[in-house]
């Protein structure tokens, strides 16, 4: 079956949600560095992304933790606002669906950091490495030729296979407490992610925007 090609001009709300996209990547990326070098020994090998939010441990704590609900807010809105953007059909609404569950889960991991509430902040966890995956591999689906997204295709699907083979070890030995270099391993989970928003956030900004010459709905 031929995938729909998707739109060819889109709606300037569009371009507002890839900017919301963009902006909730990078100051997260950003509050990360800057709260890392208050954190004495803190270490990207063996340390937890969330560590930096721990509030017994992190001095920065709440600057890492606001930082993430922003970024799951600014996911969120950014994704509804951009919807239309993508390639149409069943595997859109899939995909969408699953970055805003995603989105909403990172939210949580901000208001529950992992020493306040552990099993509730594992769990939040989990449901952004798991939907966040699956969301990048099935939106690859309809990033086919004759769509904006042909470029994107592969890059969706390695993104999102990267981040399910990590959380596929990293599940597990978390659980036996076996896993080696955790924070590394936690980084190949989420970094993919956030690579793949960024990189969406910058080709939704660049789709040419209706104009009287393209109706809306004109195809």
């Amino acid at each position: 079956m031929n995938a729909s090609p998707g739109p060819t001009h889109v709606d300037r709300s569009v371009r507002w949600g890839a900017v919301l996209i963009g902006v909730g990547v990078v100051q997260f990326v950003v509050a990360m560095a800057v709260v890392q070098t208050r954190y004495a020994g803190y270490s990207l090998l063996t340390n937890y992304v969330s560590d930096l939010g721990n509030t017994a441990t992190s001095p920065l704590h709440a600057v890492f933790n606001l930082s993430i609900i922003v970024l799951g807010i600014l996911a969120f809105l950014g994704i509804g606002l951009a919807w239309s953007g993508f390639p149409r059909g069943g595997a859109r609404a899939v995909g969408l669906l699953l970055l805003l569950l995603a989105s909403v889960a990172a939210v949580l991991v901000g208001v529950f950091p992992e020493n306040v509430n552990p099993p509730v902040h594992d769990l939040v966890s989990l449901l952004v490495f798991l939907p966040g995956g699956l969301g990048l591999v099935v939106l690859a689906v309809p990033m086919r030729r004759g769509t904006h997204w042909a470029a994107y295709r592969e890059l969706s699907a390695l993104l999102g296979a990267v981040t399910l083979v990590s959380l596929a070890y990293y599940a597990p030995t978390q659980a036996a407490n076996t896993t080696f270099d955790p924070g590394l391993i936690e980084r190949l989970i989420i970094a993919p992610i956030l690579l793949w928003a960024l990189a969406v956030s910058l080709h939704l900004s660049r789709l040419p925007l209706f104009s009287r010459f393209h109706p809306p709905g004109g195809g």
